[in-house]
């Protein structure tokens, strides 16, 4: 193994402009007629590359909020967790990141499914934690159980422990499957978890075995200063929008040292900021390529637009209106969040905050060059503690991580800091972390009222 510090890198399977018109590209292809092969591909590509993983973003409700955004619009995709248990199938090695809310979900369904999948791909799996920001999704479920918005990381922290404590109600060695003795398990070794709160209520073990990690791999986005210090605590991958090395090196040494003051190996928090990467065999050719895909982020209409960025429906409005007070769509809680970008910009209308919005909205860092110029720029970001690796989020499906995994890869390799095969056989090796303490989790044995 190389002693040489050793990039992390996973890769969305989702192109974030798809929504936007990027379906429409010549390069871009659809996996509605033939999920299975469509994935495969994308799949296969990536643990070509021996990258860490895939991670698949998901959401509870469709982004079409008229008839012509559902007629222009990509609104749907798969399940993640039954996606990539297909797709487990179809790999060996690469870490299969699924997103589950923490909001629309109970604790002993998202630890039982992921304790599946973690058994069905050996020992791949990773959780991507959201809380589901706002209310868009809440208009599909009945909310009257759920947590209000500003209860949601409080609820999110608790139901986090109780997965965890639901992954350690089976100790590793719990089940023997002594034929001759008729002994399955031990049941000493089998923990009922026994909460019940405001939230919550559990009392069983989990009924699947301790998954081959012991955890799952956890992981969550976010930026802000009461987000770092939630995270250390329980996540082990920190995905982030940072988009320069000032910020980003401020936020990696921050959320290193949060980790050592709360008792956690800064070592095993890994800080992967979203990277796009455009690339080619000349710098010129890269620039272009780049207008290329900027204009199918025009073939969505203005009006389209404005409703996906700011959440107003501009069918009874100008331009040149003041911001109204509230979005005259189901979309208040976004709609508030973008009035609070325009206050703090003095931005007084409706084309002053869109513009803005356009200008700013790619928060992710993209670099645009050749491969030695990409990865000049990756392994400097990694020397000098600005981040232990990156996810990428290709522009375009499949062709943005076949273009990284032919193009960068290698060069990234050659200069030995990424592997050139994979050394472990679980998602916990690939990215050096430890597994889990044996010792059962407390809120196995706490009753909480």
């Amino acid at each position: 193994m190389s002693t040489t510090k050793q990039l992390k890198l996973g890769t969305s399977i989702i192109a974030p402009r798809a929504s936007n018109g990027g379906w429409r590209h010549p390069l871009s292809d659809s996996y509605i007629r033939n999920p299975m092969k469509y994935f495969t591909q994308v799949i296969q590509t990536a643990e070509k590359g021996k990258m860490d993983f895939v991670f698949l973003p998901d959401y509870y409700n469709v982004f079409a909020r008229s008839e012509n955004e559902f007629e222009k619009n990509i609104n749907v995709w798969l399940e993640p967790v039954t996606l990539l248990s297909a797709m487990s199938a179809v790999s060996e090695k690469i870490g299969l990141s699924v997103t589950l809310s923490t909001t629309y979900n109970e604790p002993y369904h998202v630890a039982r499914m992921m304790a599946s999948l973690d058994h069905l791909s050996n020992g791949r799996a990773c959780w991507n934690i959201v809380t589901s920001r706002g209310d868009s999704e809440a208009v599909n479920f009945n909310v009257e159980h759920r947590p209000q918005i500003h209860e949601r990381d409080e609820h999110a922290t608790l139901f986090i422990e109780l997965v965890k404590s639901l992954w350690e109600s089976w100790e590793p060695d719990a089940i023997i499957e002594d034929r001759e003795s008729g002994v399955f398990a031990l049941p000493e070794k089998i923990h009922p978890v026994q909460h019940q709160s405001k939230w919550f209520s559990v009392a069983s073990p989990l009924n699947v075995a301790s998954p081959p990690q012991g955890h799952p791999v956890l992981m969550q986005a976010g930026q802000s200063t009461e987000f770092r210090e939630r995270a250390v605590k329980t996540s082990e991958v920190i995905f982030t929008q940072l988009n320069n090395m000032t910020d980003a090196k401020a936020f990696y040494k921050d959320v290193k040292e949060r980790a050592l003051k709360n008792g956690v190996n800064p070592a095993e928090v890994l800080v992967m900021p979203g990277v796009q990467v455009i690339v080619a065999k000349t710098e010129d050719l890269a620039r272009q390529k780049q207008i290329d895909y900027q204009q199918f982020d025009n073939l969505a209409s203005r009006n389209d637009r404005i409703a996906l960025f700011i959440g107003l429906d501009m069918t009874s409005l100008s331009l040149d209106m003041p911001l109204p007070k509230h979005s005259n769509m189901r979309q208040d809680a976004k709609y508030q969040e973008v009035l609070h970008i325009a206050k703090e910009h003095q931005l007084t209308t409706i084309y002053d905050l869109y513009m803005h919005l356009e200008e700013t909205k790619n928060h992710h860092l993209t670099l645009v060059g050749t491969a030695v110029q990409i990865a000049d720029v990756m392994e400097t970001w990694l020397q000098e503690g600005a981040a232990d690796g990156f996810i990428l989020i290709p522009h375009l499906l499949p062709v943005g991580i076949q273009d990284f995994v032919e193009e960068v890869i290698p060069e990234l390799q050659k200069r030995g800091i990424f592997r050139s095969d994979y050394e472990g056989s679980t998602l916990r090796e690939h990215l050096g972390l430890s597994l889990p303490p044996k010792s059962i989790h407390p809120y196995a044995y706490e009753k909480t009222t």
